[in-house]
Formats: structure tokens, C-alpha cells, sequence
């Protein structure tokens, strides 16, 4: 009968559960949080997390400095003692609403009658400037009244916008491709490499001459950063001189060499090909390790009942090597679906987006367009789909990796 843990044996998981809190469940958090405004680093106006209305007083401060500046340099092309009066009048209440804000910094929220004095500002500014250049040749006639626009532009209204960004994300066009090339690339690649792994996982298995050796050099593809070996392979696909390009130029999969990593085809078999290589050997490791887990004497037995080498890979070895399977299938699906490095290196998420998958969009979004609002409901879409992944490699396969009974 299993004990359930007293008080004391919870005060020794409260570290790791402070560990998971902190590193894992808090940047998911935020991300959720980020998906509910429309959060954008290059407006001025969405650079924040903003529920209710604010005032940019940087801004705003900035834009009264500038504006007063300018009407004070162009009293000398306004001849009209009406006009200099209006200008002299403007002037004074820039000046006079700035000084409530010269000692505030960033941020802050403002009351009704205050955004109301801001908006009135705003409007008999600009009415002046549009007067004054309908009838003088102002210095700075061009720039004003797109000046002026800042002191409306300093009032920050709510960019928060709920649920809606994932209405959108479901109908672009372009998170729908690159889903279909993330589910491409991670089932043809994941697929290859467990076969291919299978393969040289029941090779290392074998008790052969070197054996130490030749687990040690097949394990060196794996060992090499993915950046540097997106960057070897690019090399290697380099229509100029490029082995592996002219390669398939020989054999009729390219037209030219030059366009293997300029069609979308040639660019996805490339990519996968890459990964196959770079990652085949670590599939190959986790199966070996499963496959040593298996006793000699279930063969010696199988053997003796007459069973050849092939019943009994498919009776004693796959059965036994389910659990070590789902690991390494769940394991290497789940990095192959958040692949981002070597596409990155080797192709972009091109030509034309034939390579561009969930993570690339997401990374152009947010750190390419500073869109962090929308990046983070890609993703947020990847986290589900890797979840979806997650529960149905446990439910197909029939094992519970929590169960040690």
C-alpha cells in the first residue's frame, strides 16, 4: 500500500517545485498573458501591457518642447498682429500644460478632465498650425502637423484585445503553412531517423570488434552544435561547389545544383536530410539503451523454440523495446516540432516560406517585427500542438512512464 507523503516529505519537493514554477510554469504565464494584447515594441502607443488608458509623458513632454520651438522661430514669418497674438497664446498653453508634466517620467494614468485638457490641446494647436499654413510660408510648415499629432499620440488607449488574436491566427494563411511544414518536416525526418536509429542501435549492440570505437564515432554527428552543422551542410548544398548539390543534380532530383536550396522541394528535402544526419545517432542511443535492458536468455529461449533472427526482433525485441521506443519517438518528435537552428542557418524559412515553420514565424514575429502580442500566440499554438503530441505518443503506445510497479 503506497504512503502518501507527510508534511515533511513535501518540504523536500518545495525546491524543485520552486525550480519548475520559476523556469518553466512563469515563462508559459506570461507568454498566455502576451497572447491577450496586441503588444508591439515598435509602437509607441502598444509598447506596453495596457488594460485602461495612459499617458505617454515622455512624449508628450518631448512633442510641447519641440512644438513651442517651432512656433517661436516662425513668429518672424507671421505678420498679422492677430496671428502673432494667437501664436504667443498657443505658445504660453504648451507651455503652461507642460510644466504639469516635466517632473513625470514614462507611463502614467490620467484622469477624464485631464485627457480632455490634453485632446482640447491638441485640437486648437493643430486648427492654429493648419491657419498658419494656408496663409504663410512657415520654416517648419511641413513638420508641425505631424508634431502636433503627438500630443493626441501621447494618449495611449487600452491594446488589450482578449481572445480575438487567436481568431485571427486561425485564419492566417501563413501559420496554417508553416504547420503543415513543422508536421512535414517532423514526420518525415522523425520517421527516417527511427528506422535508420533502429538500425544502428541493434549494430552497436553487438558484441564486435572496436565496439567501443565505432559507438564513440557514431556518436559524433550528434555531438556537433546544430549551428555549425547547418552551416557545414550548407556548404555541402552550395550550388557552386557543393558536393552533396551536385549529387542530386547527377541523379536528376535537381535541375541544376544552384536550385536545390532555391525550390521549395529541394529546400525541404535538405533541411530533413540535415536533420536525419545530426540526429539519427541520438535515437540510435536511446534505443541501445533499451535494447541492453533486454536479458540474453529471452533469445537463448526464443532460439530454442525455433524462433529465427527476424521472429524474434518482432516477438522479443519490439515488445520488450516499447517503453525505450515511446521515449525516444516522444523525445526527438518534440524537438523536431520546436526545430528552429538549423532551418534557421541553412535556409531562413525559405525560399518563399517552403521551410518556414512554427518557430521561424514566431522568431521573425517577435524579435524580426517586435511583435510580441501576436509571436506569442504562435507560440502558444505550438505549445498545445506540443502537448496534443505529448498525449497521444502516451495513450497509442499504452505506457504510463510514471507507473514503477
Amino acid at each position: 500500500m503506497k504512503q502518501k507523503p507527510g508534511f515533511t516529505g513535501w518540504l523536500y519537493i518545495v525546491p524543485t517545485i520552486a525550480l519548475i514554477a520559476v523556469f518553466s510554469l512563469w515563462p508559459v504565464v506570461q507568454s498566455m498573458t502576451y497572447t491577450l494584447f496586441d503588444y508591439k515594441l515598435n509602437d509607441p502607443q502598444k509598447s506596453g501591457l495596457y488594460l485602461n488608458e495612459r499617458f505617454n509623458t515622455n512624449l508628450f513632454n518631448e512633442t510641447a518642447l519641440y512644438v513651442s520651438l517651432f512656433l517661436e522661430e516662425d513668429l518672424a514669418n507671421i505678420d498679422e498682429p492677430n496671428d502673432q497674438k494667437a501664436v504667443e497664446d498657443a505658445i504660453t498653453n504648451i507651455d503652461e500644460l507642460a510644466a504639469v508634466y516635466e517632473d513625470k517620467t514614462d507611463v502614467i494614468k490620467i484622469s477624464s478632465e485631464e485627457r480632455d485638457r490634453i485632446e482640447g490641446l491638441h485640437e486648437q494647436t493643430a486648427d492654429l498650425v493648419a491657419n498658419l499654413n494656408n496663409t504663410y510660408a512657415l520654416t517648419h510648415g511641413e513638420n508641425l502637423p505631424l508634431l502636433v499629432d503627438d500630443f493626441k499620440n501621447s494618449i495611449i488607449p487600452s491594446n488589450f484585445t482578449g481572445l480575438s488574436a487567436y481568431k485571427d491566427a486561425l485564419g492566417d494563411a501563413r501559420i496554417q503553412t508553416a504547420l503543415w511544414n513543422t508536421i512535414i518536416f517532423t514526420t518525415v525526418s522523425v520517421g527516417i531517423e527511427f528506422v535508420l536509429g533502429l538500425g544502428l542501435a541493434l549494430i552497436l549492440n553487438k558484441a564486435i570488434f572496436g565496439q567501443g570505437f565505432v559507438r564513440t564515432t557514431s556518436l559524433i554527428p550528434w555531438a556537433i552544435p546544430t549551428a555549425v552543422a547547418a552551416m557545414m551542410w550548407s556548404y555541402l548544398y552550395d550550388g557552386s561547389s557543393g558536393i552533396v548539390a551536385h549529387f542530386f543534380e547527377n541523379i536528376g532530383f535537381v535541375a541544376q545544383s544552384q536550385d536545390l536550396l532555391l525550390s521549395g522541394t529541394g529546400a525541404m528535402v535538405s533541411t530533413i536530410l540535415a536533420d536525419v544526419w545530426k540526429t539519427t545517432p541520438y535515437m540510435a542511443l536511446l534505443l541501445l539503451a533499451g535494447l541492453q535492458n533486454i536479458p540474453k536468455t529471452l533469445y537463448e529461449a526464443a532460439s530454442i523454440d525455433g524462433a529465427g533472427k527476424i521472429k524474434s526482433f518482432f516477438r522479443v525485441t519490439l515488445p520488450l523495446l516499447k517503453t525505450s521506443i515511446l521515449v525516444a519517438l516522444l523525445f526527438r518528435t518534440l524537438d523536431a516540432f520546436r526545430v528552429f537552428d538549423l532551418i534557421y542557418v541553412l535556409t531562413g524559412g525559405g525560399p518563399g516560406g517552403a521551410t518556414e515553420t512554427m518557430s521561424i514565424y514566431a522568431y521573425k514575429l517577435m524579435f524580426g517585427q517586435t511583435n510580441f502580442g501576436y509571436g506569442s500566440v504562435v507560440v502558444m499554438l505550438m505549445f498545445g500542438c506540443v502537448a496534443i503530441i505529448a498525449i497521444i505518443f502516451v495513450r497509442l503506445l499504452g505506457t504510463n512512464l510514471l507507473d514503477r510497479n
